[in-house]
């Protein structure tokens, strides 16, 4: 079996990211291996036209990989806990850790590329900056525990390829605020476009928290703001022409304020701006981050070249696929 012809397997398929990225496979005429929870697959509406090929439970793929590894060309890992208020760090250390782990030695054992998503909640406050220098990334504090099993697995990796146990390529993204089509499942952590969709469709209004700090006025609070299209084509692409190995950013380059994106959301409906201000809960005060910004100049230098999808016509076409 030639290289190109091998399938790409997809974790986290029936997620987010993971399913628009089996999407993009099909557009392509690639055959995926979807790994997911069994029940995800058929029951989520914006699935609808995917063929997710041979299906594989997230508890089983490790041992899959074992016996049918000779028929996999990459491994593409988003499957993950994405929830930033879970504080179960058992439960995170055994889903964001060590499957990330086994997934490693088996990609190395078997010399196919690894490419994972990490996330932007590494960087903590912003303290240090976001600049994905490795050097740096020891030293990043996160502010909840989701964060920190991204950081410990991103710190894992380095030390193993230091130790020369490594897969031949290899590919951690630190995701941004990631936004577009096929999120709707994820409920209160999905994108502020998709709740400010269906705050104006419902009451002609939309919801923002106010600042609770003195250096950012009301909706001025800013976020690397990423359309959904344009990760998928850096995983397609990383699938294509493997990095020889890094830990990158992926997100626009650019901050916007979710003024931004809540003007952007109604502008697309055509609708007449109207925004509230509401406090943010007091629990998430302190883990609240109020910037966060992509430097993408290593990504770049890596052989990544296409310009990101603004804000405006991303949600522009997310809103257009909502309306539908």
């Amino acid at each position: 079996m030639s290289v190109e012809a091998r399938e790409i397997v997809v974790t986290g398929a029936a997620g987010f990211v993971g399913a628009r990225c089996v999407q993009a496979l099909n557009s392509r005429g690639v055959a995926a291996i979807s790994v997911d929870h069994p029940d995800r697959f058929d029951t989520r509406p914006e699935h609808a036209g995917i063929d997710f090929g041979t299906r594989v439970a997230m508890d089983e793929i490790n041992a899959w990989l074992g016996t049918n590894g000779a028929r996999v060309r990459a491994v593409v890992h988003m499957g993950a806990c994405t929830d930033t208020r879970e504080t179960d760090r058992a439960y995170l250390g055994a889903v964001n850790v060590k499957a990330s782990q086994d997934l490693w030695r088996r990609t190395t054992e078997l010399g196919v590329p690894l490419i994972y998503a990490s996330s932007a909640a590494t960087y903590g406050d912003g303290a240090l900056g976001y600049d994905d220098d490795e050097a740096v990334l020891p030293k990043l504090k996160p502010l909840n525990a989701y964060g920190d099993s991204k950081q410990e697995f991103d710190i894992w990796a380095l030390a193993e390829e230091r130790a020369g146990r490594h897969p031949a390529a290899w590919a951690g993204l630190k995701f941004f605020n990631v936004y577009g089509f096929g999120e709707r499942h994820k409920g209160p952590m999905s994108s502020v476009v998709i709740q400010a969709f269906d705050q104006i469709r419902a009451t002609g209004r939309v919801r923002l928290f106010k600042s609770h700090h003195p250096d950012f006025a009301d909706g001025h609070q800013a976020r690397d703001f990423v359309f959904v299209d344009d990760v998928v084509d850096v995983l397609t692409s990383l699938v294509d022409r493997p990095t020889p190995r890094g830990i990158f950013n992926l997100g626009s380059g650019t901050a916007r304020t979710f003024l931004d994106l809540a003007r952007a959301t109604f502008a697309a409906m055509g609708k007449p701006e109207q925004i509230d201000f509401i406090d943010t809960p007091p629990d998430l005060r302190k883990t609240y981050q109020y910037f966060t910004e992509a430097p993408m100049a290593r990504l770049r230098a890596a052989g990544y070249a296409r310009n990101p999808t603004s804000l405006e016509a991303g949600v522009a076409r997310y809103v257009s696929d909502l309306s539908r």
